[in-house]
């Protein structure tokens, strides 16, 4: 059994929807089968069959809900002391070499990426070449459009 590095923003929201679906979900659902049940013949029961599919839908996430979190190494990132080193849950302010444009990303697990977000997974290309290195250091990107060359402006545990 592997284990999966999460945040705590990520846990918590793993968690809500985990007590989303058991506590709300799954009894609606239970719900609409036994009312579809009374209908009669459950062979034409088009209302009977859709509630069954989404209780096969509902339990299926609660199984990988459970799954991720019982896998889940929890990281705070705020309870362990600034270095300067780009680790797991900080925020890295990016400067690309050649443009001087400036990216901010912050490195999460795979379930919480959003890259709209500024959320990159741990395994990205980015945050892989970005592990293990220091405020101040140039870093070469191999991304799918090219190499592209960051310099590790700042490294935050927020």
């Amino acid at each position: 059994m592997s284990q999966v590095p999460m945040t705590v923003e990520g846990e918590a929201r793993l968690r809500a929807e985990l007590k989303k679906l058991k506590g709300e979900d799954r009894p609606r659902i239970i719900q609409a089968i036994a009312e579809a049940r009374e209908h009669g013949d459950l062979k034409e029961n088009a209302e009977y069959h859709a509630a069954r599919e989404q209780q096969g839908f509902c339990e299926g996430r609660i199984k990988e809900l459970e799954g991720k979190l019982s896998e889940a190494r929890i990281i705070d990132v705020t309870k362990l002391p600034a270095t300067g080193r780009v680790i797991f849950g900080v925020t890295v302010t990016l400067i690309n070499c050649e443009t001087d444009e400036e990216v901010r990303y912050r490195i999460v697990g795979e379930d919480e990426a959003e890259v709209k977000a500024g959320k990159i997974s741990v395994t990205s290309p980015i945050a892989r070449a970005l592990i293990g290195k220091d405020e101040g250091d140039i870093v070469v990107v191999r991304a799918p459009a090219g190499e592209i060359e960051y310099e590790i402006d700042k490294v935050e545990h927020i």
